[in-house]
């Protein structure tokens, strides 16, 4: 019997992506909402309870009321929303994290999909905090780039208005208050004592991120040199399918990078560049893909058993 899915909040952007990734696959049975019913709690109760497997791609109150509908024992729950990023008894949904995060997200009923922002920052930090490499009490600073559709429907209306403003036509930087919704995970996830210095962009182009760390050499330990970082990289992220690391910057030095480069694709990049003293480490993928529906879809695929690939690469 194939396993059964539902989508809660299937009309939104993240909503709509995953349901793309799996509308093609014979593996699995998507459970659909009549369109006049998706906002009967009765009716969302009772494929909430039906479904193996539940997406959660609601708002974050919205969300933690789902999560109390469901009353079904093997009902397992991939939620999207910030809700439960921090919260205990949910294992946090990047599987390249570090050894064993893979398996405690297959023996887990309760799934926290990442955020786009923090998937980059977490890719790039929490290595160097997992090998001894970055002190826990590190200064660090973040810049993130991403297209609008990360901002969803409304913002992507905005963008796409032929009347639009002409503002729009340029960067914006935005949660400048250093209240971003994304830092309490990017903190607790990398095991960090305090939340970077995060300046999130948004840019005038549809999908795909460029997140960014800058290190000096004196913040690192045991680290002398552009070609030990990269190898400690490297070394990390060796095997993994969804997460790839650049070539030796030594050899093959990256001279300028394009946010928009994994457009499309539901894996990421990682890019080491500068030189012996000073160091950038840039997370390439796509905010609708790695950075949300494509990251749930391979957290579904491990919670099934299945290859963590099937369906996105």
């Amino acid at each position: 019997m194939k396993p059964k899915v539902y989508i809660d909040g299937k009309e939104g952007t993240t909503g709509l992506q995953i349901y793309d990734r799996l509308a093609a696959r014979d593996d699995i049975d998507l459970l659909l909402i009549d369109e006049d019913k998706r906002k009967d709690t009765d009716e969302r109760k009772k494929l909430l309870n039906a479904a193996d497997i539940v997406f959660l791609c609601l708002p974050d109150a919205a969300a933690v009321e789902a999560v109390g509908l469901v009353e079904n024992p093997d009902t397992r729950i991939i939620d999207a929303s910030t809700a439960h990023r921090t919260a205990p008894g949910w294992v946090y949904g990047f599987p390249e994290l570090k050894p064993g995060q893979r398996q405690a997200i297959a023996a887990s009923k309760r799934v926290a999909n990442p955020g786009c922002h923090a998937t980059g920052f977490i890719s790039v930090t929490a290595p160097l905090v997992e090998l001894g490499l970055l002190p826990k009490d590190a200064d660090l600073s973040c810049f993130s780039l991403t297209g609008y559709s990360g901002g969803g429907k409304k913002m992507i209306a905005q963008y796409e208005a032929e009347d639009r403003d002409a503002a729009l036509s340029a960067p914006c930087p935005y949660g400048l208050g250093q209240g971003h919704k994304h830092l309490p995970e990017m903190q607790k996830i990398c095991g960090l004592a305090k939340a970077p210095v995060f300046v999130p962009i948004v840019d005038d182009y549809y999908k795909g991120m460029a997140t960014t760390v800058a290190l000096h050499r004196s913040q690192l330990r045991a680290v002398p040199s552009l070609h030990a970082l990269w190898r400690a990289y490297a070394d990390y992220y060796a095997g993994q399918a969804m997460v790839h690391v650049d070539p030796d910057p030594a050899e093959s030095p990256a001279a300028k990078l394009y946010a928009n480069a994994m457009a499309g694709r539901n894996d990421l990049r990682i890019v080491v560049a500068g030189s012996d003293e000073a160091f950038t480490v840039t997370a390439l993928f796509d905010n609708l893909g790695k950075g949300a529906s494509g990251a749930a879809v391979q957290n579904m695929n491990i919670l099934l058993g299945l290859p963590e690939t099937t369906g996105l690469l």
